[in-house]
C-alpha cells in the first residue's frame, strides 16, 4: 500500500469522510472499542465506506505510524455518478458497453479486468460499495494505469446499476454457469452491461433474478472454471467481435 495514499489514526480518518475524500477502504483493529473507533464505524456505515476488521499485526505492518487501530487508503481516482454516466453514454449515439463486478474482491483482478476493459472500448465500470476490492497501487499497476481512463462508479448495491441500467434501455447480461445459454448464442451487438461474479460466489442469486440474460463460456478442461479477469476478457471481446 502506497503511504501517500494511506491515512492513519482514528480522527485522521473521521475527518477525511467529513471533509468528503474518496475513502476507498478502512482497516480497523478487530479488537479495538473506544468511544472514538464507535463514532468511526457509525460515520463509515452512514457514509457506505467500505471497511473491514482485521488483526493488530495487518496494520503495524500497513504503517509504522501510531495508527490507534485504524487505517485508511484514498483512492488514487475521483469516481463517476452512474446516472450521469449512463446519460452521457446513452446521447452519445454509441452502443454502451457496462461492465458491473459483483463484490469482486481481489485487487490484482480488478486492475486486470480494467486493463481488459480501456482496450474493448468499455463505457463504465461499476462496483458496490461494500465488500468490493479496492482501488489501490496493486489495482493500478496491473491495469497498466488504465484505471485513469476508464470511468469506475460505485453504487449502494448493485441491483441499484441493474435497475438504472435497465431504464436506458440497456440489457443485462450475467455471466454464470448457472444456465444452458453459451455466450456465443447471445446478442451483444446492441446496448449492454455484462455482470461479472465474485472469484468464489459468482454472481448473487438475487442479482441473477432481475437480469435479462445469463450466460456461460463453454469449458472443456477438468477444472471447470476460469479466472475470472479471463473470463471477463473472453465476454469483452465476443462483445467486440460481435460488433465489429
Amino acid at each position: 500500500m502506497e503511504k501517500e495514499n494511506q491515512i492513519f489514526g482514528i480522527r485522521a480518518i473521521i475527518e477525511a469522510i467529513n471533509a468528503k475524500k474518496e475513502i476507498d477502504k478502512v482497516f480497523i483493529q478487530s479488537d479495538a472499542q473506544s468511544e472514538l473507533m464507535q463514532e468511526l464505524q457509525k460515520l463509515m456505515k452512514k457514509n457506505s465506506i467500505n471497511f473491514s476488521y482485521v488483526p493488530v499485526e495487518k496494520l503495524n505492518r500497513l504503517t509504522p505510524n501510531n495508527h490507534q487501530g485504524a487505517v485508511a487508503t484514498i483512492a488514487p481516482i475521483t469516481f463517476q455518478d452512474l446516472e450521469k454516466l449512463i446519460d452521457t453514454v446513452v446521447e452519445s449515439g454509441k452502443k454502451p458497453l457496462f461492465l458491473i463486478l459483483d463484490q469482486l474482491s481481489d485487487a490484482r483482478n480488478f486492475g486486470a479486468i480494467i486493463r481488459t476493459a480501456e482496450c474493448t472500448g468499455v463505457d463504465g465500470i461499476i462496483v458496490q460499495k461494500q465488500g468490493s476490492a479496492p482501488v489501490n497501487g496493486d489495482t493500478v499497476k496491473t491495469s497498466a494505469g488504465a484505471v485513469f481512463n476508464v470511468p469506475i462508479c460505485k453504487v449502494d448495491h448493485i441491483k441499484d446499476a441493474v435497475f438504472l441500467l435497465q431504464a436506458s434501455g440497456i440489457k443485462i447480461v450475467a455471466a454464470t454457469e448457472k444456465t444452458e445459454s453459451n455466450i456465443y448464442d447471445i446478442s451483444l451487438n446492441e446496448g449492454v452491461a455484462i455482470i461479472m461474479g465474485s472469484e468464489d460466489r459468482g454472481v448473487n442469486p438475487s442479482v441473477l433474478k432481475i437480469v435479462d440474460e445469463k450466460a456461460k463460456l463453454p469449458m472443456f478442461g477438468t477444472i471447470g472454471s476460469l479466472n475470472v479477469s479471463v473470463a471477463c476478457g473472453a465476454f469483452l471481446y465476443e462483445t467486440v467481435r460481435q460488433r465489429s
